[in-house]
């Protein structure tokens, strides 16, 4: 049977009050609506529409052909939202999962469970539930002796007995697909909002003889909705522990789990240890054997098997087996380091090569290049990459060493085995084992120290009496 998915993203979402729009903001490094979206794909949803009001082409260029879209123009409810989707989905026959754009806590189990009591039970309707310790504010379950659901009670609404009540509607539903929009043709938005009211469909099915079902969630975490920056931020929680938790039990050292954040994506080998503070973002990728941190932050970077990273930011960068970085080092975009590569503090590599074995221990700027095996660079050394108009390359050689302080001047071509000799500002090629020296011939003035300092001594006092 196939399986539907409408998504509701149409609201404005006020009360975050921000200029983004409100299932874009990111829980974990991803975008609301992108958690809801992966979900569905994880259940192998058949077609998926996402519902675009407010804000609908940032949402359409996010989604880009992950769905096809609906526009509800006029905000006149959550059943007037649904039956957007109708000129696309209204003659198809299967399941239609109707799920909020703002639930990144839905899990894929929970989902699959609900589809597949709906399916054997031959529910019209079946609806996800929790169960609150303080159930206020919320809609209440009420179920018959069947345990099937009778109706949703709003907080407003409810009776003492109803109010008792510890079951609330999380707002995620699957549909017989044809028996759902024929239900949403009979909302009617007679309240006091005015508002076609989505949860009318239940009682609407219910009324007609239908079996409504609903599937209690084990994790209350699913049900929340984010509406607030408050609820963003126990969204973030509620994932961030998810996410870690299971980079433990893949056997993934988490020294403090309260201070590391991991977002959701990031590959993560077996016996790699996370000190706190430690940042991993987007589409990193690490291998076993690893140690992080404390505090790094490493964004869309590979990095191979028994690598040290420490105090220092990474981003777009490669990083070979064996490898040091930090601390303090800072690994810009385009960034590719060999195996057995030191990189220590204050150093800066931007799109540059380092092959295997390379030391740039310190205080040092390596831009545009690519250096071969087994090359020292000394402290202070830096390429010289941009001219004011364009940028440069240097090219250094297997077991070149350059000294400290030496200023490569790109372009520029330093052979194999060559010597750079500290202090040095090198503007023309270097071949193969050739020492090159580029500074001025030093001159000692005996006795000119005590001269400097009894004129400096003289003019302080001078200034002194004029005073």
């Amino acid at each position: 049977m196939r399986i539907l998915g409408v998504v509701l993203a149409a609201g404005q979402g006020k009360r975050m009050k921000s200029k983004l729009y409100k299932v874009l903001h990111p829980v974990c490094g991803k975008p609301m609506v992108g958690h809801v979206l992966d979900v569905l794909d994880t259940v192998q949803t058949d077609r998926k529409v996402v519902i675009v009001g407010h804000g609908a082409e940032q949402v359409k260029t996010y989604v880009g052909d992950r769905a096809e879209f609906a526009l509800q123009a006029e905000q006149l409810g959550t059943g007037h939202a649904v039956s957007m989707a109708g000129p696309l989905l209204e003659q198809e026959d299967g399941i239609t999962v109707v799920i909020c754009g703002d639930t990144p806590l839905i899990r894929p189990d929970s989902l699959e469970a609900m589809i597949r009591l709906h399916r054997e039970q031959g529910a019209a309707a079946t609806l996800m539930s929790a169960t609150l310790d303080v159930p206020q504010g919320y809609g209440r379950i009420v179920r018959n002796e069947q345990g099937h659901v009778v109706r949703i009670v709003e907080q407003k609404d409810c009776t003492p007995e109803q109010d008792a009540i510890a079951e609330i509607n999380a707002g995620t539903y699957c549909f017989d697909n044809r028996k759902l929009f024929a239900a949403l043709a009979q909302v009617t938005n007679n309240n006091a909002q005015n508002e076609y009211y989505f949860t009318d469909v239940i009682g609407i099915l219910r009324e007609q003889g239908e079996k409504v079902l609903g599937y209690c969630t084990t994790d209350p975490s699913e049900w929340i909705g984010v509406n607030d920056r408050i609820a963003l931020s126990e969204a973030e929680k509620y994932m961030r522990e998810r996410i870690n938790r299971q980079h433990m039990a893949n056997g993934v050292t988490l020294i403090d789990p309260a201070s590391t954040y991991i977002e959701k994506g990031v590959v993560i080998g077996a016996d790699t240890v996370i000190h706190p503070g430690t940042a991993l973002r987007g589409r990193t990728i690490v291998g076993e054997d690893c140690t992080f941190g404390p505090h790094c932050d490493v964004t869309d970077t590979v990095i191979g098997n028994g690598v040290h990273i420490t105090q220092s930011v990474l981003s777009g960068a490669e990083v070979g087996d064996g490898s040091t970085v930090g601390p303090f080092a800072y690994l810009r975009p385009g960034a590719k380091l060999a195996g057995k590569v030191k990189i220590g503090d204050f150093v800066e590599i931007k799109n540059a090569f380092l092959d295997e074995g390379v030391k740039v221990s310190h205080l040092s700027y390596i831009g545009d290049a690519e250096v071969g095996k087994n090359v020292n660079i000394g402290c202070g050394a830096i390429t010289v990459n941009y001219d004011g108009f364009n940028k440069h390359r240097t090219i250094i050689g297997d077991d070149a060493f350059v000294g400290s302080n030496v200023n490569l001047v790109a372009p520029l071509t330093v052979g194999k085995g060559a010597f750079l000799v500290a202090g040095s500002t090198i503007t023309h090629n270097v071949d193969d084992n050739d020492m090159a020296v580029a500074r001025e011939r030093q001159v000692n003035k005996p006795g000119y120290a005590d001269k400097m300092r009894s004129k400096f001594k003289a003019a302080k006092e001078s200034k002194k009496s004029a005073e």
